[in-house]
């Protein structure tokens, strides 16, 4: 099979250079785009959304380049795709954000919550949390354990799917929230992969793999 090109989109809030690495660490190919003229000349077989930081601002830079509309487009024709972070929050159809009117892609139906915890949770949501896979089937999971694996979090907002079907993975911070949505080869994780160490690769290797395929 041969190395998977992966183009990752720079909206100049993401962890490019992390994201980049760990792709190269798993035989993939990443080219990193900013324009749609350069995500069309690229010949990508998957794209990556990484983030951190506002969602307010991802989105407006998404759109300032164009680039929002090529994300829905790519997804519309079950392209390859996978959100990280920020990425993910980024599918759904608004959020509470600061003034709470934030408004996302609207790729998925939903919105984007802050953390309402009792006091001894602490916010942001950082560190270390153990996530169980509800779409067991999902090719993003292989070689992972349904019942549970750790990832790296680093959030204060977190993602409420309208389509209780498209919750790929969940797992708990004072109650339950979504970890991860996957519709056909759409994926997207609360987590950072490229944070998380052999568990987090595994997740490219996964997502290279269906590029590739």
């Amino acid at each position: 099979m041969s190395a998977s090109l992966i183009a990752v989109i720079d909206n100049g809030i993401c962890n490019l250079r992390s994201v980049t690495k760990a792709l190269e660490s798993v035989g993939a190919q990443p080219h990193v785009v900013q324009t749609p003229a350069e995500l069309d000349a690229s010949g990508a077989h998957g794209l990556v959304l990484p983030g951190v930081g506002a969602l307010r601002d991802c989105v407006a830079s998404l759109r300032a380049t164009g680039l929002a509309d090529s994300v829905r487009e790519w997804i519309r024709a079950d392209r390859p795709f996978l959100g990280v972070c920020l990425g993910m929050q980024a599918l759904f159809e608004r959020s509470e954000e600061g003034d709470g009117a934030v408004e996302g892609l609207g790729i998925f139906g939903g919105e984007v919550k802050r953390f309402r915890l009792p006091r001894e949770f602490k916010v942001p949501h950082m560190g270390w949390n153990t996530v169980r896979f509800v779409q067991t089937d999902s090719p993003l999971r292989a070689e992972l354990a349904v019942a549970g694996e750790s990832f790296y979090f680093v959030h204060s907002f977190h993602c409420v799917p309208t389509d209780r079907d498209i919750v790929l993975a969940a797992c708990d911070y004072g109650g339950p929230f979504t970890a991860a949505v996957g519709r056909g080869r759409c994926f997207a994780t609360q987590f950072h992969p490229e944070k998380s160490q052999a568990k987090g690769l595994q997740i490219y290797r996964n997502f290279a793999a269906v590029a590739a395929a």
